[in-house]
């Protein structure tokens, strides 16, 4: 998993859900799908949680120009 990409971890929890709202998967194979959306699920909120930590903000500054500011820093 932790090759993937967003995008690839993404499709993969669709391609899940869809065979899970089917409903014609046997309950081991169900909870096996589960198991492995809720591992990509987190995977992504990982991500996630990184690209956030690195955009950067722009306002204003004391000229009126706009300037780059860390997130953190822009709030």
């Amino acid at each position: 998993m932790d090759k993937m990409t967003f995008e690839q971890a993404i499709t993969r929890i669709d391609e899940i859900v869809r065979t899970l709202e089917k409903g014609d998967a046997a309950l081991e194979a169900s909870l096996s799908l589960f198991e492995e959306g809720t591992g990509l699920i987190k995977f992504c909120g990982k991500l996630l949680d990184t690209a956030e930590q690195k955009v950067v903000r722009l306002q204003k500054g004391a000229d009126g120009n706009p300037e780059e500011l860390p997130l953190d820093e822009a709030e």
